[in-house]
């Protein structure tokens, strides 16, 4: 009799996420480039082929967890609220995520966020990944802005708008990130994070605003 669809999908992402916690461990212990996809099978006790059939490659084991936040930008501005331009809504967003020390903002001073982020930062093929990420961010973000109601018309202006976003969260979150790594605790650090973006997200609008965004 075979399993229910519900229970065999629950087990594919209990291994899913096995797969990928053993294999940032290690990393973390280790380095990125000293541990190996047959050593990260072995440790979860699967075949390599298994990890292949739910990770394509070595990065996506560790930038899987970018994977919640992809088109979230995107998404911000199509149910933003009524009145907001679009970089009115992504700073509000941003904002909260500051206020939330949502990791994706480099404000988190958890020790394995830390370090996670140092492990992205500190490796090459990690970084080229998460430009991908970034371009197909950017992408998204351009088609959302598309849809928004009196920006600018032609897809150069979106798409620059989007990767001048994307850019300057990118910087803010990195900052953040040095901040908390160099020893400074959330509370020290939260005041000058929301500064910093209501210079960016100004700096932005100025620049922007003549064309509807």
């Amino acid at each position: 009799m075979s399993e229910p669809a519900g229970l065999r999908e629950r087990k594919k992402d209990r291994t899913r996420q096995l797969l990928s916690d053993t294999a940032i461990e290690m990393f973390l212990a280790d380095g990125f480039d000293r541990v190996g996809v047959a050593d990260i099978a072995a440790a979860a006790e699967v075949s390599k082929p298994t990890l292949f059939r739910y990770f394509a490659s070595k990065e996506d084991l560790v930038l899987h967890r970018f994977a919640d936040h992809q088109g979230e930008s995107a998404g911000v501005v199509r149910d933003r609220e009524a009145g907001d331009t679009p970089l009115q809504a992504l700073h509000r967003h941003f904002r909260a995520g500051l206020d939330a020390h949502d990791p994706v903002t480099g404000l988190c001073d958890h020790p394995q966020v830390l370090a996670f982020h140092r492990l992205v930062f500190d490796t090459p093929s990690l970084t080229a990944r998460v430009a991908e990420y970034a371009a197909a961010d950017t992408e998204a973000l351009a088609g959302a802005l598309a849809e928004a109601p009196g920006t600018a018309s032609g897809p150069l202006a979106h798409s620059l708008v989007a990767a001048q976003f994307i850019v300057v969260r990118q910087m803010l979150a990195r900052r953040n990130w040095a901040e908390l790594a160099g020893g400074r605790s959330v509370r020290q650090v939260h005041p000058e994070a929301v500064a910093a973006a209501e210079l960016a997200f100004s700096l932005l609008s100025d620049g922007a605003s003549s064309h509807g965004y």
